[in-house]
């Protein structure tokens, strides 16, 4: 089974703050969903996270490492950020992502440098306030002039069918908010949300399989609208009820962008199953149904650069070997664990204990072959110069044990 992580190449906060709806972030080290008070009125105005990673990177993972060339139905891919700190957050939080459907710039201002620079994307425009190229708005049919001013809902732009942007804002006169801040695809297959309740990890996990499937598509087959579209990247926004309502806050929620000096930079996760399980290949009397067992890793290099596949094997041997007649030692017996979800595997940063894969009943089983049980895994996608510690969580018919016997290795650049 298999793990593979991509990191961002590009990612930014958008304000739609009268102040800040010119000003961009993308050289800062926090994204942020926040509703900042207006300084002129008593209006909240919220913000917006677009994040974008390589296409080649992501055609790369489904063509080489899942194969098929496009998104195969066994594995799934989850936009990842890990969460900073939040403020005054009402009991439910639902976020939502989406397909950004036209191109943008990162830039490289920050939140709070002065005199603040426009040179990427901002609320109003996707590449900067020179070329001032804007997301695309429009009214709907017979509404007026005065929706393109206060930001109403606007569906089917020109040459991007199926989109939509903007907000419908619910104070007096249509709302405060100036029309901008992104165009995104809707409808089924398209976006993906998550929910926080009081007392959640914040940390996000969304399900983005279908949308990196129309990536694939359009990458793979050149298939157009619905199914397939270009990759311009995600936006995680707060729900429209919750943008629109001008008179509230709802707190503030930040997460570390890909310019933190962290370990936690967003990331998009590729889970599917690639187990080799050859169970023809040996008999039940050499795999460890039961009992506990010394598990030792005996091809660990220790270290691994960042471009390696390092494939892992266990040697496993009853801890307390049953008294028999025999020419040679139990010792020396490796057995295997069982087949299937009764043994996993899991990667932790052994410095702050971080779980980076988890035991996954799904994607992280041990594979088997004639010589031992083992599991494989993509140092690309894991944080450079850093040590990392392997578990082995073993279920039989005496129980759950986990296998934690100081199973480091190192990635370096």
């Amino acid at each position: 089974m298999a793990y593979y992580f991509l990191f961002p190449e590009i990612d930014s906060t958008i304000y739609s703050h009268p102040d800040r709806i010119n000003m961009n972030t993308g050289g800062d080290e926090i994204l942020e969903l926040v509703k900042e008070r207006g300084n002129t009125d008593q209006y909240y105005y919220p913000s917006r996270i677009t994040i974008k990673f390589k296409e080649e990177e992501i055609a790369s993972i489904i063509n080489d490492k899942i194969g098929g060339g496009v998104l195969v139905d066994n594995a799934k891919v989850n936009l990842q950020l890990t969460s900073v700190q939040a403020k005054n957050l009402t009991s439910t939080q639902l976020l939502e992502v989406y397909a950004i459907s036209q191109s943008w710039n990162e830039g490289t201002n920050k939140y709070l440098n002065l005199p603040s620079a426009s040179n990427g994307v901002t609320w109003k425009f996707r590449d900067n306030s020179i070329a001032a190229t804007a997301w695309n708005t429009s009214t709907l049919g017979g509404v007026g002039n005065s929706a393109v001013e206060y930001g109403f809902i606007v569906e089917n732009y020109e040459n991007a069918v199926g989109t939509t942007g903007s907000i419908v804002s619910s104070s007096d006169n249509g709302g405060p908010i100036t029309p901008g801040g992104g165009v995104w695809y809707t409808g089924s297959g398209f976006q993906s949300n998550q929910q926080f309740l009081n007392g959640d990890n914040l940390d996000t996990n969304f399900d983005v399989t279908d949308i990196v499937a129309k990536f694939s598509q359009s990458y793979f087959n050149d298939a157009q609208y619905p199914t397939g579209i270009s990759n311009q990247g995600f936006l995680i926004k707060q729900i429209d009820s919750v943008e629109s309502n001008v008179s509230s806050s709802f707190g503030e929620l930040q997460y570390f962008s890909q310019d933190t000096h962290t370990i936690y930079p967003p990331k998009l996760v590729f889970k599917w199953e690639d187990a080799v399980n050859l169970s023809n290949l040996y008999d039940t009397g050499s795999r460890a149904l039961s009992g506990s067992f010394n598990v030792s890793l005996y091809n660990n290099k220790k270290e691994y650069n960042q471009n390696d596949e390092a494939l892992f094997r266990f040697h496993v041997r009853p801890k307390y070997p049953t008294r028999t007649f025999s020419t040679s030692s139990n010792y020396i017996q490796n057995l295997r664990f069982k087949v299937g979800a009764d043994c996993l595997y899991s990667i932790r940063d052994a410095h702050s204990e971080e779980e980076i894969i988890p035991f996954d009943k799904d994607y992280t089983k041990l594979s088997h072959d004639e010589e031992s049980s083992f599991f494989k895994i993509y140092m690309n996608g894991l944080q450079p110069e850093r040590y990392y510690r392997i578990l082995i969580k073993h279920s039989n018919s005496d129980g759950i044990i986990i296998y934690d016997d100081d199973y480091f290795f190192k990635v370096v650049r």
